[in-house]
């Protein structure tokens, strides 16, 4: 039996015990989040998370810790996690910036504490599980969508370095029979824009895009590339950011653009809506055309959950660690590898991971940006690929409402080509069988894919339409869709503010600007000297230098070198002189032979002048072999000259260009109601020269083929009519975008119905077809076509050539000149020395000359000793045999030697 004294301690030691295992059951454990003071809501939603894990799991409580830093700040970030670490931390959730998030995932892997990452990265390292779904995966739903697009060509757009995985893993798919890409890098230049490489990317005549780039840029990516006409009905978009979705994107919901992209984010799943409704405390937190809840929000939240999942089956106590010692966590390794081999499903679909802790098997959402806002149109898998499940055309609560179906309208257009002309045959046609073009084609294939039924109505003045200045009302073609005259109206007409206020148009069916036609750029007459072209000044003026160079070397080794001394009469064993024959004329000569490719009889005996003529002979073969290789290019070209180049010369009137527009044109209030002061400039000469003005398109054509003058037009008519007339074109960029619609009247039921057909059109191609069928092919289209292509080589004319024959000419004439003067003063020191009469031997040397026969010459007065005339003859290229220098590597024979001793 106990007594009480004893039964004391005992039952006190059984208390404690017995309060240490419950307080150990019921010990927190922290989470902890390092997020960016930019993103309030991450910090949210991780709260948001760990409270929903307590809530499903009673035995479970799980704490948040939270601190936000500056964004990138990788000092502030070293610094709080290091102090957080001291909470008896499971787990950590990283920063989105990357020099943070790397930071941060180094402290966690020396202290072997789970680091979950939310960001796009490639690679994943223990203790580290990626809950982002992994780049190269995403590579390959890109490629995907590209395919299943029908792309046969495309541009690659990127933003940073982090995206060349994404983008590498695309090129890989293909080959060379593949479709043509092309990759491109977008960045902030020096003026905080991106709008130099947006140009260069809109004249290189790509018009479908692949897009990888950060949140942070897309949205000013886009509203740049709307500003340089890249966001038009002719561009086709896949965006690789799989949070494009929380963009702004109703300035490009009804610009025709076709903008599909992937999401993992489903706004129509249940626990999305449920955790939105709870974070935004709104009954609507999904707007039609963006989301509010970003891919890295979602990742959190499934990373939360994930945590809560792993801590039902395994329940390590954390320890607190300290970056000052070597202290880790001996749990965190299997804590993270058994969450890599959890399955579940979160706000992000299915979560698992491979591995390596990536995530490389998940589902995304296909979506595309349409009039109508966000559409779903598929979804992708990485077992099952892209599978297309386009939904059918959704109809109101009163289907007939929107429904062309058996409806009979009247249209009305004006004549203009190509858009609306009467055909052109000789039988009488009535109705609609009497006129065609591409606005009459558009109709007749949107009344087939939407079942209406339509006539035809011509306007007859061929007014557009517009408000009259002096009646404040309407007239032309939207006069009579106003009063319902009829219901809709088409050919090229511009859609404007002032045309809106009165009507309603369709998505624009074509996307155009004003552009600036002008006669084509008259070819410069080639330069003289053309062939002096291959070679720069400063390449002519060290070749000089080198020639005299070389030649000076010749001529003073030559007469060093023992070598070059040579016997002139071999008949004489012991000469009392020896010959040079590199005289300074002959090194000049030599020199020009080697240039010349011509060569010359003189060789070189030295090892010393051989070297310099090796040398020389070298630097000719590759100089000639340059000079001949680039010779024909210079001599055919022939460079473009115009006085124009854009906009602002043509408002400055370089090269006295006048210029005009068709008056109340669209055009022409363009200009009047510009704000920019090189347009204000234009308007008022045009206001102030109204006789360049003109009443027709086609009297502005004919103005410019006749005389120095330039017209102002829609760039689509500068099309047709450059595809007809060849000595036309375009000059500059285009100076606004603008589009064409289809007019209706205000409020008209069935204005989404037809934008949505013309729509698919665009995306199924038609409209380009129907606009190279009548723009090159129909009504005289593609004269023009093959006008600047060269079928073979160019034949050269004298222009090209006039130079080499002056040079020839002028050669020739010195030569024949130095002949003639050479002879008369041959011929007078002859006489003189003679004694004889200059004229007497002048013209005995005339008659000679005049013969013309035989290769022979008496010598008239011959001397007494062939000796002293060789002498005379060897004038300054003779030496006595008593200066020779000894030299037996170099000498010719022992007997030279011997009589020079």
């Amino acid at each position: 039996m106990i007594s009480a004294e004893a039964s004391f301690p005992l039952g006190f030691i059984l208390t404690s015990l017995l309060l240490v295992f419950l307080g150990c059951h019921g010990e927190r454990t922290n989470v902890g989040l390092v997020f960016e003071n930019t993103e309030p809501d991450l910090e949210k939603i991780f709260h948001l998370a760990i409270s929903k894990a307590n809530e499903e799991n009673e035995d479970l409580e799980l704490h948040g810790v939270s601190v936000s830093i500056e964004p990138g700040n990788s000092f502030e970030t070293s610094k709080k996690l290091c102090k957080m670490l001291r909470q008896n931390l499971v787990a950590v959730f990283g920063p989105t910036s990357n020099l943070a998030a790397r930071h941060a995932m180094s402290i966690c892997d020396a202290k072997e504490l789970p680091f979950l990452d939310t960001r796009w990265d490639f690679g994943a390292q223990l203790p580290t599980i990626n809950l982002h779904p992994h780049p190269a995966t995403l590579g390959v739903a890109l490629r995907d969508m590209v395919v299943a697009l029908g792309w046969e060509s495309f541009t690659i757009i990127y933003e940073s370095g982090e995206y060349l995985a994404t983008v590498r893993e695309l090129l890989q798919m293909y080959g060379t029979a593949g479709p043509t890409v092309t990759v491109r890098r977008y960045e902030l230049d020096l003026n905080g824009n991106y709008r130099n490489v947006l140009r260069r990317i809109r004249n290189a005549d790509d018009f479908s895009f692949v897009v990888v780039g950060s949140m942070a840029t897309l949205p000013e990516f886009f509203k740049q590339a709307q500003q340089v006409g890249l966001v038009t009905s002719d561009y086709r978009y896949i965006i690789g950011n799989l949070d494009w979705h929380t963009m702004d994107l109703e300035p490009y919901q009804h610009a025709g653009t076709n903008i599909t992209g992937l999401r993992v984010v489903s706004p129509d799943s249940e626990q999305v809506q449920e955790v939105a409704k709870a974070l935004y405390e709104s009954e609507e937190p999904f707007q039609n055309v963006s989301c509010p809840l970003t891919n890295s929000m979602a990742l959190v939240y499934d990373g939360v959950q994930l945590l809560a999942e792993t801590y039902k089956h395994v329940n390590f106590r954390p320890v607190a660690l300290s970056c000052n010692d070597d202290s880790a966590w001996d749990k965190g390794y299997t804590l993270v590898n058994y969450m890599k081999s959890l399955t579940l499903n979160g706000l992000t679909g299915p979560i698992r991971f491979d591995y390596e802790g990536l995530r490389t098997d998940f589902e995304l959402e296909v979506i595309e940006l349409g009039v109508s806002g966000m559409q779903k149109i598929g979804q992708w898998s990485s077992e099952d690929g892209f599978q297309e499940n386009r939904p059918a055309p959704a109809h109101s609560l009163e289907p007939d409402m929107r429904s062309l179906v058996n409806k009979s309208f009247v249209v009305i257009t004006a004549i203009s080509e190509p858009y609306g002309m009467l055909k052109e045959t000789s039988e009488k046609l009535e109705g609609n069988d009497q006129f065609e073009g591409f606005g009459i084609e558009l109709i007749d294939e949107l009344s087939k894919k939407l079942g209406f039924s339509y006539t035809w109505r011509l306007q007859e003045d061929n007014k557009y339409g517009g408000i009259d200045p002096k009646t404040g009302e309407w007239n032309g073609m939207l006069r009579e869709i106003i009063d319902s005259r009829a219901d809709m109206g088409i050919t090229d007409l511009t859609m404007t503010s002032e045309r809106e206020s009165g009507v309603d148009f369709t998505i624009p069916f074509m996307s155009l600007g004003i552009g600036i036609l002008f006669r084509k750029p008259m070819k410069e007459p080639p330069k003289l000297f053309s062939f002096m072209s291959p070679f720069s000044g400063e390449v002519w003026l060290w070749l000089g230098l080198a020639y005299m160079g070389v030649s000076i070397s010749m001529f003073v080794l030559g007469r060093l070198s023992p070598a070059e001394w040579d016997n002139p009469y071999p008949c004489i064993e012991e000469p009392t002189e020896l010959e040079n024959q590199f005289s300074f004329a002959n090194c000049l000569w030599f020199s020009i032979g080697a240039l010349l490719q011509q060569g010359s009889e003189l060789a070189p005996k030295a090892y010393s002048t051989r070297a310099v003529a090796a040398s020389w002979w070298f630097f000719t073969l590759i100089l000639v072999s340059s000079y001949t290789a680039n010779l024909a290019a210079f001599l055919t070209v022939e460079s473009l000259v115009t006085p124009i180049n854009d906009a602002d010369d043509l408002s400055k009137n370089k090269g006295g260009v006048n210029y005009g527009a068709k008056i109340g044109g669209a055009t022409f209030n363009f200009f009047k109601e510009s704000n920019y002061p090189t347009y204000q400039r234009m308007y008022e000469f045009m206001r102030d020269n109204p006789q360049y003005m003109t009443n027709t398109n086609q009297e502005g054509v004919d103005r410019v083929e006749n005389s120095n003058y330039a017209f102002l037009m829609e760039s689509t008519t500068i099309e047709y009519i450059t595809e007809r007339r060849c000595t036309l074109t375009q000059v500059g960029a285009l100076l606004d975008e603008k589009g064409y619609g289809i007019a209706m009247r205000k409020n008209w039921p069935y204005r989404d119905t037809l934008s949505q057909a013309v729509l698919e059109m665009q995306e199924q191609g038609l409209l380009t077809k129907m606009k190279t069928k009548w723009w090159q092919e129909k009504r005289g289209g593609g004269a023009c076509s093959d006008s600047d292509e060269d079928s073979g080589a160019v034949a050269l004319e004298i222009s090209n050539l006039g130079g080499v024959y002056l040079v020839m000419f002028v050669g020739s004439c010195f030569g024949c000149i130095y002949g003639l003067v050479n002879c008369v003063v041959s011929v007078y020191l002859s006489a003189r020395e003679n004694k004889v009469s200059f004229r007497t031997e002048l013209l005995d040397e005339i008659r000679f000359i005049l013969q013309c026969s035989g290769n022979t010459k008496a010598v008239k007065y011959p001397k007494n000793s062939s000796r002293s005339n060789a002498s005379s003859k060897s004038k300054g290229s003779s030496m006595s045999v008593d200066s020779l220098p000894e030299d037996n590597s170099e000498a010719d024979t022992p007997g030279k030697h011997n009589h020079a001793k």
